[in-house]
């Protein structure tokens, strides 16, 4: 999907890398039409491969379709909002590439639950039967249900859904995450805003893991939600008072943070670009690692965003791969698109780092350790940017983009100080 370029004065925002209305609308807009575009996507391939598609699993998403078009009538706002979770992107990104079969057949029935997770919210009535291959039924932003696999039936009365499973109690879930009976488990917020601790979603991290070495989930029995709320509050205070601004652009952005098993003393984070929204990371060792993590993958998020809607490199064409290009923050080669992607993150950080240097009232731990990462990420991030400069891969707006960039990096190093 290609759309038109940002508004000059978003574009510039985004490339400075601060928040900013303009440039977050942009986002926030084109990967929700993007999203759409993804979904109808996958009606049309459904309906024109209908004989591929168990004869169930069709009637069951053909109604899910019908329940979300009516709920969008009464409550668009809050069909949008279901479709924006981070979370429903990486599902839409799994089951739009699985071949025909039993595999595709169990993630189109997630789309039952996308569905039902909008009504409830919106407070529809709901009588209808929904499929459940795996035993776990797993509303978006909301919390899972463990259930015996197969058919359950799906009422709903006063904003509280019931899933009746034969002669068992039925489950009763709220739109909160809140609920009661056998094998119900709700999401659980993070304290002072929406974002939700996402360790239910099978979803949430794709299969095999992310990155290399592959980093996977970690399940809800191994996730201590107390540390992580404690980390995330002690982050958020350090972003807050060390730059208001990013400090609320991570709350306001951040949807989901995934847990992941943790791989060493340090946080090790990642994103998806199916899913803008949600940071996926190993737990963090402080409250500067928690701040720096999450600033890290929302940047890179953000490019990955952007780069959709406006391309700012050539894809690789015939299968034959880019050129490599030697970065200071990774040992090894990378791609273009892995030099903007880090380029981009870092001068985040720089930024980050360039502020809680010199800004009072920062723990002076913070501050001096802020200096010295500062002094060694400028360097790295001003060479890559001459490389992605000097590179004939970038687009028309790539170029413009980085060239922006690099007069936000030139403009850090101005009379840039430690304090005492």
């Amino acid at each position: 999907m290609i759309v038109a370029p940002p508004r000059p004065a978003a574009f510039a925002a985004l490339a400075a890398t601060r928040p900013a209305p303009a440039g977050a609308a942009f986002l926030r807009a084109g990967a929700h039409a993007r999203r759409l575009l993804l979904l109808k996507a996958l009606l049309v391939r459904v309906r024109r491969r209908r004989a591929e598609v168990a004869p169930e699993t069709l009637r069951g998403f053909e109604a899910a379709w019908r329940l979300l078009e009516r709920t969008e009538r009464v409550a668009p706002a809050v069909v949008r909002a279901v479709l924006d979770y981070p979370i429903t992107g990486s599902w839409l990104a799994i089951a739009l590439t699985e071949p025909a079969g039993p595999d595709l057949d169990r993630h189109l029935t997630r789309f039952e639950l996308v569905a039902v997770t909008a009504a409830l919210r919106a407070g529809q009535p709901l009588d209808l039967v929904v499929q459940a291959p795996t035993g776990v039924l797993s509303f978006p932003g909301v919390g899972s249900a463990h259930v015996a696999p197969g058919p359950v039936h799906v009422t709903s009365r006063s904003r509280v859904v019931r899933l009746h499973t034969g002669s068992a109690p039925p489950v009763l879930v709220r739109p909160t995450g809140s609920g009661a009976g056998p094998g119900w488990h709700g999401l659980r917020p993070l304290p002072g805003g929406t974002t939700r601790l996402e360790d239910l979603d099978p979803y949430r991290v794709p299969p095999g893991g992310v990155g290399s070495p592959a980093r996977i989930a970690a399940e809800r029995s191994d996730t201590d939600h107390a540390a992580w709320a404690g980390r995330w509050r002690a982050g958020r205070a350090l972003l807050r008072v060390t730059d208001p601004a990013r400090g609320a652009e991570v709350e306001r952005t951040v949807g989901a943070l995934v847990p992941l098993v943790p791989q060493g003393p340090r946080a090790l984070g990642a994103t998806l670009a199916a899913a803008p929204g949600a940071v996926l990371m190993t737990p963090s060792a402080d409250a500067a690692d928690m701040a720096e993590t999450l600033v890290h993958e929302l940047h890179h998020s953000k490019l990955s965003t952007l780069h959709e809607l406006v391309p700012l490199y050539r894809p690789d064409e015939d299968g034959v791969r880019s050129t490599l290009y030697r970065v200071g923050w990774r040992p090894d080669e990378r791609p273009v698109a892995g030099v903007f992607q880090g380029a981009y993150a870092h001068l985040a950080l720089a930024d980050l780092w360039r502020r809680a240097a010199d800004a009072r009232g920062v723990p002076r731990a913070w501050s001096e350790r802020s200096a010295q990462q500062f002094d060694h990420v400028h360097d790295q991030v001003g060479e890559a940017l001459t490389t992605l400069l000097e590179s004939d891969e970038l687009t028309n707006e790539g170029r413009e983009f980085a060239r922006r960039m690099r007069q936000i990096h030139a403009s850090l190093s101005t009379g840039h100080g430690v304090r005492g």
